[in-house]
């Protein structure tokens, strides 16, 4: 069985190196909505492959990180990284261009890890991350699996090498929660949310 948790976010980027100029050339943001896919051939206590109450701790502030943020690309010029900081205050900083389809896959690698790391005490069993579908506009979405996630043909993306600004991890309900994924920390769901 798969379920579905749909997460929304409004961000600012470039995408250096496309082929439309507006894209490549000029600061412009979207109305992104994130969905994450779930699996399980098992249900819990509940009768849920996972509940939606749990989401919205851990994984709606890896998603909602982004949200009214510039998302760079630490290979662009570094005089315009230097200047997006300087007037941001919330900027997240990714090794690879933030396109739809690297947003699908650095939001995968966060969430998969968080769930790897995650112990789940209300009877879940293999709940996996099936994909994840960044929709950048109403028209046009990327979707990431797992081989996508982890595919080095796509740029090498590793939790290490995403940054986020201060102001962003202090959003977060765990200022260190990146810092644990990163060191393989682990999490234990709460009885009850």
């Amino acid at each position: 069985m798969i379920i579905r948790k749909l997460f929304k976010f409004e961000n600012a980027h470039i995408v250096r190196g496309c082929s439309s100029v507006k894209c490549r050339s000029s600061v412009h943001g979207h109305s992104y909505k994130v969905e994450l896919l779930f699996e399980s051939n098992f249900l819990d206590n509940g009768q849920m492959v996972y509940d939606f109450g749990l989401m919205k701790q851990n994984m709606k502030d890896l998603v909602e990180s982004f949200d009214h943020a510039i998302t760079l690309w630490s290979g662009d010029d570094a005089e315009y990284i230097h200047d997006m900081k300087k007037h941001s205050a919330r900027w997240v900083e990714l090794p690879v261009s933030p396109s739809a389809e690297q947003f699908s896959r650095v939001i995968f690698l966060m969430i998969e890890r968080l769930l790897s790391l995650t112990t789940m005490v209300n009877g879940e069993k293999e709940v996996k991350l099936h994909s994840v579908i960044v929709h950048e506009t109403e028209t046009g979405y990327a979707q990431c699996f797992k081989e996508d996630a982890h595919s080095k043909l796509m740029g090498r993306l590793e939790l290490k090498d995403i940054v986020f600004s201060e102001a962003v991890l202090a959003d977060f309900n765990d200022a260190h929660l990146m810092t644990k994924l990163q060191e393989g920390k682990t999490f234990t769901n709460p009885l009850s949310v």
